[in-house]
């Protein structure tokens, strides 16, 4: 087996002590530029590799993230996990990333894989509501830093980064409004993450300050997925006094409505308006473009990361929580554009 290079042996190579190597090798500011590039430039001639493991236990820092998302193939998702990335990886860190497939349970063990493997920190997107927060305690109490975004559950003492869910479930219901909407549904997502409650509350709020009557049978609960979607367009269809509009909370639901609808011969946005949620790069390639809430998941995932960022930086000691929202923006396309 060829012999792996260590430090000693840059050391010996340039007539330097061992520590100047380490110093310069970690970008120690007592180390001059030229004696940091010649060693760099020396240990990379002798194919040097530090031992990151060696170094984290040194340091206390193992320079790894933990990211756990439901979701990779997610747009979503995958667009905040890049602003992670893009926000870490210049600051040295490696992004661990897992997803659960909403499975509770398998969140908890890789939460717990994470933390046995010394991660400076964990960003999570979680599967669990404000009620089951209990299950969570045990590993929200270690010291290491989390923090959640887009999902999280109503914990008052851990940081997080999220949007304004409420004034997006407002926002899209008031334009639907003011396109002249009169019977707005919604698709409301059920599975009792705080997010989904917020849009459903800015929905009802929208009509009751402008003098609409909220119709429970308007609220359609579902999964996020186009076949959830087709079936409850067509349940509302059935009704006696069927919508001329649907907010829906997630696009993926919508897709299957918008599909549905045009089976129909429904003319959108004649006959009947939709906006959806996510702003999902199918919406704008869709006939009709779908109007939807932006929820800025590149600018999320660089927000979370500077919230652990800003963690590490200061005494471990010193708890520091941080609750962001971010603003939302309404992406107004054709399928709600009857107004110009």
């Amino acid at each position: 087996m060829t012999k792996k290079t260590t430090i000693y042996d840059i050391a010996k190579k340039l007539n330097i002590t061992a520590a100047t190597v380490s110093r310069a090798l970690n970008n120690n500011p007592r180390i001059s530029k030229n004696t940091r590039e010649l060693v760099l430039a020396t240990a990379a001639k002798m194919n040097y590799k530090q031992n990151r493991l060696a170094l984290a236990l040194k340091s206390g820092k193992s320079k790894n993230v933990g990211v756990v998302v439901p979701y990779i193939n997610r747009n979503f998702f995958s667009s905040v996990i890049r602003g992670i990335e893009d926000e870490l990886y210049p600051k040295g860190y490696h992004v661990i990333i897992s997803q659960t497939h909403e499975d509770k349970d398998r969140e908890l063990k890789i939460i717990q894989n994470l933390l046995n493997a010394q991660v400076d920190g964990i960003l999570l997107s979680t599967s669990y509501t404000s009620e089951e927060k209990e299950k969570l305690d045990s590993v929200l109490k270690k010291s290491t830093p989390f923090i959640f975004f887009d999902r999280k559950p109503n914990i008052p003492d851990i940081s997080s980064v999220t949007i304004d869910d409420y004034q997006g479930g407002f926002d899209a219901t008031k334009h639907l409004i003011d396109q002249g909407c009169k019977k707005i549904a919604h698709f409301y997502v059920s599975n009792g993450l705080e997010l989904y409650k917020n849009r459903l509350q800015g929905y009802k709020n929208a009509l009751l300050e402008n003098g609409l009557e909220f119709k429970p049978e308007y609220i359609i609960p579902l999964k996020s997925d186009i076949e959830a979607g087709m079936e409850a367009a067509k349940a509302l269809m059935k009704l006696p006094e069927p919508p001329d509009a649907i907010f829906s909370s997630t696009d993926n639901g919508l897709l299957g409505a918008v599909k549905y609808l045009q089976d129909l011969s429904i003319k959108i946005p004649e006959d009947f308006c939709v906006v959806g949620f996510s702003n999902e790069p199918f919406t704008q390639f869709m006939n009709p473009s779908i109007s939807s809430v932006d929820q800025s998941p590149v600018e999320m995932g660089r927000m979370a990361a500077k919230v652990f960022l800003e963690q590490m930086d200061n005494d471990q000691s010193i708890k520091i929580h941080k609750k962001v929202v971010l603003p939302i923006k309404l992406v107004v396309r054709k399928s709600s554009s009857r107004k110009s």
